[in-house]
């Protein structure tokens, strides 16, 4: 048996690996690891700072093949400080992107996806994980001038602070039910307005507006997939198929603005049902 089929035997997309999800996505044989864990590209921030540091700084690089066609993945290890992004990490993601830009201007029309499983940048490394950021993002929009960039949450850590907006960048993105999307995570919004507006162990509520199902309810992502790998290889392969959307969310953004333009600042705490009425345009 293949090392993919024994993990389509798992069913699980979440409960894998960042390692074992980008292989699972990949053709059988096909995934070569770019910078792994025996090239030591660790952060050299964390060690001063008395927090022990990974190998591959939680983030997997792997090329390999689709369906035949040649398919990037980098996909960032969630439990590794809560996927956070700093200066080594980030570094790999933006190089491995750019790699793919010079394989479309070679002849090679390589397209990639994101696993996305991040809080956004790593408060230890401050600027230089805002950075790395910053320069994923410019090699997405670049990218996508070739091929498409699908941008995959999954769960358990969400999507969240910089890379929320990169997740917004990407051509098309794929969430499951235990997915989260925000700009800020929920401790965030309750440290800074209060547990009132935002109660961070409700977790029934948290999922009401940022889940994958009200994201995809929404608008904001493009596939609703359950937590089954061979279902998420399957929306995968839609998603890659559908190409670069005629007129991506990213440059509609006059759209969004006049939606939050109808809410108003008067109005009660947004529920789950007023989100969705928001975007779908039936306020007045």
């Amino acid at each position: 048996m293949t090392d993919v089929a024994r993990l389509l035997q798992a069913c699980s997309f979440v409960e894998l690996s960042a390692r074992e999800r980008a292989r699972a996505l990949l053709d059988t044989g096909s995934f070569r690891e770019l910078l792994g864990p025996f090239d030591r590209m660790m952060s050299p921030w964390l060690a001063q700072q008395g927090i022990v540091p990974q190998a591959d700084d939680g983030v997997v690089i792997a090329k390999g093949s689709l369906n035949g066609q040649p398919l990037l993945v980098a996909a960032i290890e969630g439990v590794f400080q809560g996927g956070s992004m700093g200066e080594v990490g980030g570094a790999k993601i933006a190089g491995a992107l750019e790699l793919a830009v010079e394989d479309n201007r070679n002849g090679i029309p390589t397209a990639a996806v994101l696993l996305l499983e991040t809080g956004g940048v790593r408060l230890q490394e401050a600027n230089l994980g805002l950075a790395a950021i910053a320069e994923i993002q410019a090699a997405i929009v670049e990218l996508r001038q070739h091929q498409p960039v699908i941008g995959l949450i999954a769960g358990s850590v969400g999507c969240f602070g910089g890379m929320s907006i990169a997740a917004g960048l990407c051509s098309r993105l794929i969430v499951t039910r235990e997915a989260r999307l925000g700009l800020n995570g929920p401790q965030v919004i309750e440290q800074e307005a209060g547990i009132d507006e935002y109660d961070s162990r409700d977790r029934p509520f948290i999922w009401s507006l940022t889940g994958g199902e009200q994201r995809h309810a929404c608008g904001l992502a493009d596939a609703y997939v359950p937590d089954d790998l061979a279902q998420v290889r399957e929306a995968l392969v839609a998603q890659l198929a559908a190409g670069e959307p005629e007129l991506p969310r990213s440059r509609r953004h006059a759209d969004f603005l006049a939606m939050l333009g109808t809410l108003g600042t008067e109005c009660a705490q947004v529920d789950a049902a007023l989100t969705r009425a928001l975007y779908r345009g039936e306020l007045q």
